[in-house]
């Protein structure tokens, strides 16, 4: 373990590359407590104790909304846009050839495009939550020039960390977005901490040792999850020195959740819309309207935690799915494996192997969304039972912490491995 750390530090490129992730997430703390002009952080401190939307809404934008500061959006925005794209790329045959045939410049353009539709995204959503907050605290609106100049703030904040986020995908290690979610979750403990601790009761003991012991056995479960994998077993055929033909074995590992983190913030991002919908339209000059009755459905759907948790479930598990079949292409790694002149042994190379790994991708991803979504709601259920609403967020930003952490670790473990061989 030592040697690994001395590694790290001692070779110029990780070390650089580990220096560039923590100075980028000093900027993103740094510009996590620059408040919107005209907003008072204590007035936002106390809605999000009592707002489930602004506390997941919080929770996605890495703590920015906590302090109502100018990137109080975090990379929500960018995180919706992509769901967006990634859903048309299945209902728009156009989008799916580009992404398959172009490749990576493919991908680059759906980037692209996530990245422009992000903009109305960040003005709606921004619009929203003054617009919630004005309501929840019984303040006035913003109007004219300071709502121009108070959503544009918003915009820039989101294009600002979606620049940062990238740069820690190409320059740092690991994926930039969920480290900027990961640092936000980790940078708000201590104030949770003190804010349970102001209101501790000894009688909430028993829970409070049920809880952390649910959550230690929760994070030995998702480490073990998500390095599972099923290898499946292909050759190569090779020619030895004596002219003779000879087989070399290896396998292909299929991860149980190679959708890691996503399906979750996705869920999240999604979920963020209809309470919106619901915040905005429940004030008293909508009731008796056609936009406030359904604003009062929409609330009370969201507040019967039973229906909330079988959304959430069926979100997570439809997402895996998805983001699995979005990152994991069947055909690609048969035509790879043709290419290389590899094969499963037992399985026709082409069409016959694509349908081989394919199967095989989908029972194996029907077991980690099954765990990631049970997971999910977990929280959810202790919260029905123990009325604490601070469990369903606590959870999933465990949740979050815990993936972000070992998907970091494998990166680095690659990068060294690199090493090696240099």
């Amino acid at each position: 373990m030592w040697k690994t750390v001395s590694v790290l530090f001692t070779d110029p490129v990780l070390r650089g590359r580990i220096l560039f992730v923590l100075g980028a997430l000093v900027v993103f703390r740094l510009l996590s407590v620059i408040v919107i002009p005209g907003i008072s952080p204590d007035v936002v401190q106390g809605i999000l104790q009592n707002n489930q939307l602004l506390g997941v809404l919080s929770l996605l934008s890495g703590g920015g909304l906590s302090t109502f500061s100018i990137v109080m959006l975090g990379v929500g925005p960018y995180i919706t846009a992509s769901i967006i794209f990634q859903l048309l790329t299945v209902l728009v045959p156009r989008l799916k050839e580009m992404q398959r045939e172009e490749g990576e410049e493919g991908r680059k353009k759906l980037n692209q495009y996530s990245r422009l539709a992000a903009l109305p995204l960040a003005l709606i959503q921004g619009y929203a939550l003054l617009a919630i907050l004005s309501q929840s605290a019984n303040l006035p609106m913003l109007a004219g020039f300071e709502l121009v100049l108070a959503l544009t703030i918003i915009a820039a904040g989101t294009y600002l960390l979606m620049w940062i986020g990238e740069m820690i995908s190409e320059r740092g290690i690991g994926n930039g977005v969920s480290i900027i979610i990961f640092a936000g979750i980790v940078a708000s403990v201590p104030t949770y901490i003190a804010q349970y601790y102001a209101k501790f009761d000894p009688t909430q003991i028993p829970a409070l040792i049920g809880f952390l012991a649910i959550a230690i056995v929760t994070v030995f479960v998702v480490v073990y999850f998500t390095e599972a994998e099923r290898p499946v077993a292909v050759q190569y055929a090779r020619q030895t020195r004596t002219g003779t033909n000879g087989v070399t074995n290896t396998y292909l590992p299929i991860r149980v959740t190679q959708a890691g983190v996503m399906p979750i913030i996705f869920a999240l991002s999604m979920f963020s819309f209809p309470q919106m919908f619901g915040q905005i339209f429940s004030a008293p000059q909508y009731i008796g309207t056609f936009l406030g009755t359904s604003a009062e459905w929409v609330n009370a759907f969201f507040e019967n935690q039973w229906l909330y948790g079988i959304l959430y479930f069926a979100l997570v598990f439809v997402f895996t799915y998805f983001y699995t079949a979005f990152v994991f292409e069947p055909e690609t790694i048969s035509e790879n494996l043709q290419k290389g002149g590899g094969f499963i042994p037992g399985i026709r190379p082409g069409k016959p192997t694509t349908e081989h790994i394919g199967n095989i991708v989908s029972r194996v991803t029907f077991v980690g969304a099954s765990f990631f979504a049970t997971i999910a709601i977990l929280p959810i259920i202790l919260q029905g039972f123990t009325g604490d609403a601070s469990l369903a967020l606590g959870g999933t930003a465990l949740l979050i912490v815990v993936t972000v952490v070992i998907d970091v670790i494998k990166k680095i473990n690659a990068q060294l491995s690199m090493r090696e061989y240099i």
